[in-house]
């Protein structure tokens, strides 16, 4: 490999909003803040909120009712 090419690797702690932690390399520095991670993300959680969908396009259409004329 070539000398002097290559990017510093740090030993980096990762931590999330929610308080998670983990110890990883990288290149980006010692300390990286997250807002989110797989230990809160609730795809990962499996405590997926549904959203009102239905109400919602409800309001949208009765919003813009009156530019369809």
């Amino acid at each position: 490999m070539k000398k002097d090419i290559h990017p510093k690797a740090y030993t980096t702690a990762i931590k999330c909003s929610c308080g998670f932690e983990v110890e990883t390399q990288s290149t980006r520095g010692e300390h990286i803040d997250v807002e989110i991670c797989s230990n809160c993300h609730p795809f990962y959680t499996g405590k997926q909120r549904f959203v009102d969908t239905a109400g919602r396009i409800d309001r949208f259409k009765k919003k813009y009712a009156q530019y369809q004329k």
